[in-house]
């Protein structure tokens, strides 16, 4: 009897808190948008806690009620203004967490993974990562907040998955917050929270998470016990 293949799993990364810690960035950023509107900033962890979100929705999380639209587009594009003037400087720092390099060094490598990215960065800061660590190419969809709704509508995940030709049960969505799991639940993927990001371990599993691992070293042992084995027909 013949082996027949199985399906390559679809592995799709949330960006930062999971790839990048680009908290400090993101923190300096919000502050100085919040400064320009003439508003105390909100704390550290108020911001950290809406990574993830498309912009939009996470200025308008940290803006007091009643939230006005108009200062929410303000805030917006003065966190993008920012933003982009920072990673301009030579002291930006938005590093990679341990262990993810050769991580997605050893996924890149499999025949059996297809690699994908679903995140609240813009396409632009995405591709600002891609391009600094050599990963263009290696990522067969990217799923953004510029074209998709908001984590958690599982919009990203059905794009990605439609791009990629994968059924929901080859597809496994990596996160480190809340608003990952759920849209993983809700597009009826496999989830793994990851506990080296933003939010805490208990609300991952709060949230609904199949895995959580500690270090890529577990990640990519849960990932290896996810791969479809190869099975016999005829």
């Amino acid at each position: 009897m013949a082996e027949a293949m199985p399906a390559p799993k679809l592995v799709i990364f949330d960006c930062d808190g999971t790839l990048v810690d680009s908290q400090h960035a993101i923190v300096a950023a919000m502050t100085d948008a919040f400064l320009s509107e003439n508003m105390p900033a909100p704390p550290r962890d108020r911001i950290v806690s809406v990574v993830g979100l498309s912009l939009a929705i996470a200025v308008a999380r940290l803006v007091p009620e009643p939230v006005e639209l108009e200062q929410v587009d303000r805030l917006a594009e003065a966190y993008k203004a920012a933003f982009s003037a920072r990673r301009r400087q030579p002291d930006h720092v938005e590093p990679l967490f341990a262990g993810v390099r050769e991580t997605m060094a050893r996924l890149a490598a499999r025949e059996d993974v297809i690699l994908g990215i679903a995140t609240g960065k813009s396409r632009r800061g995405v591709e600002a990562v891609l391009e600094r660590e050599g990963w263009n190419g290696i990522f067969a969809t990217i799923q953004t907040a510029d074209t998709n709704p908001s984590k958690p509508h599982p919009a990203m995940l059905h794009a990605a998955m439609s791009e990629t030709a994968a059924e929901a049960c080859d597809t496994v969505m990596i996160g480190d917050t809340t608003y990952d799991i759920e849209m993983a639940r809700e597009a009826g993927t496999a989830a793994i929270g990851v506990t080296w990001g933003y939010h805490p371990e208990e609300a991952l599993r709060a949230a609904g998470a199949h895995h959580i691992t500690a270090d890529c070293s577990e990640l990519e042992r849960v990932l290896g016990e996810l791969m479809p084995q190869q099975r016999r027909v005829g």
